[in-house]
């Protein structure tokens, strides 16, 4: 079997979680299958940069980007010119004029609550929309990153839970405690963290209620009097300004950091030394991030919303999303209680081992060949 994949939004410098969901998961396929034959569809710059691991696998360029009108008029012609006998969609925005047997992943239905800055006029929102349901209605088998996810997609779209396997994500196994002092020295020096320091990365959009974890932060800092600092990591995104507006408010913000892009080379470090790692989002299908920061030995505070419960159990501290105040007395609780901080990072630990990009692959191929 010719099995293609959409891969243009491959590598998490791109496209941060989706990104990284390709990359992890070609990758451990290309280990454990060496039965079907691969094709990547890729844009420049990663078509020029993808070297196929084996002659069982093979990429093709393609030229229209993510969410644009050429994905739905162009993508169709340039996916025609190769022969496949299964197209997997890695996300929701797949071309309508496709009709080939397909699967999708599904990684959360935020769209839906969080359109974005270029869903900006009624039409656009409602083609969008259709894309998300016409994506989910003409593929074979549906994947969903969590439960959250699965019940969501049922919920929103009508869809028999019988179409939907869950495959939960992994962690790379680059993400681990670093214990290297003149590593993390320098580390620390070039990004001017020079105190404890709360800790943030992702997408700076409306989703992630990053203002909310800036608010706590100022309460900590004024009720509390904690000393430290709070790196928020991540591209800042100039058509969500609400963050930068709410940093440039803060009365502490000589001690907010803002890193911009973080490698993978850099965050496991930067995951490793905090003091605790703070997901405030409304709304995660699976909250990677938070099992990339445990596998480090840093505990976790999240928003008792979506996925996060379901995906960090008993091992992490949460709260209500829309209540800084709350937020600000679940970190404090941290701060000041060591052994509760250690019962938390041995929790995490063992918490993700439930979570392997090899397991995933595993059952992401097993759907393949039961089509």
């Amino acid at each position: 079997m010719r099995i293609a994949i959409d891969a243009r939004m491959y590598g998490n410098e791109q496209c941060t979680g989706i990104g990284t969901y390709i990359e992890r998961l070609t990758n451990e396929l290309f280990k454990i299958d060496q039965k079907n034959e691969y094709l990547l569809f890729l844009c420049e710059p990663n078509f020029s940069k993808f070297l196929p691991p084996h002659d069982g696998v093979k990429k093709a360029l393609v030229t229209p980007r993510w969410y644009s009108y050429e994905e739905q008029f162009k993508l169709p012609f340039e996916f025609a010119r190769e022969k496949f006998d299964l197209i997997h969609y890695p996300h929701f925005n797949s071309p309508i004029l496709c009709f080939e047997q397909s699967i999708c992943t599904i990684h959360d239905i935020t769209p839906l609550f969080f359109p974005g800055h270029k869903m900006n006029s009624q039409f656009r929102r409602l083609a969008h929309k259709l894309v998300f349901a016409s994506t989910i209605h003409k593929a074979q088998k549906i994947i969903a990153v969590s439960e959250s996810t699965k019940a969501g997609i049922i919920e929103h779209f009508n869809v028999n839970p019988d179409k939907i396997a869950v495959t939960y994500e992994g962690v790379d196994e680059r993400f681990k405690n670093i214990t290297n002092s003149g590593i993390i020295s320098e580390i620390k020096a070039r990004f001017g963290v020079t105190k404890p320091y709360l800790f943030y990365v992702g997408v700076w959009r409306n989703h992630k209620n990053i203002e909310t974890l800036v608010r706590a932060f100022n309460i900590l800092k004024e009720k509390y009097k904690i000393e430290h600092q709070l790196v928020l990591g991540g591209r800042e995104d100039l058509h969500y300004t609400n963050v930068r507006k709410e940093i440039d408010l803060s009365p502490y913000k000589k001690d907010i950091i803002t890193t911009g892009y973080i490698s993978d080379l850099d965050l496991p470090l930067l995951y490793g030394q905090a003091e605790a790692f703070v997901i405030p989002s409304f709304i995660e299908g699976f909250g990677l991030i938070a099992i990339e920061a445990q596998n480090c030995g840093c505990p976790v505070i999240a928003s008792n919303t979506s996925s996060l419960p379901e995906v960090l159990n008993d091992s992490a501290l949460f709260f209500d999303p829309n209540k800084p105040d709350q937020l600000a007395e679940q970190i404090y609780k941290l701060l000041s209680d060591s052994e509760l901080k250690q019962s938390l990072i041995t929790k995490g630990f063992k918490n993700i081992e439930r979570f392997s990009w090899q397991k995933c692959a595993e059952q992401t191929l097993d759907i393949y060949n039961s089509l």
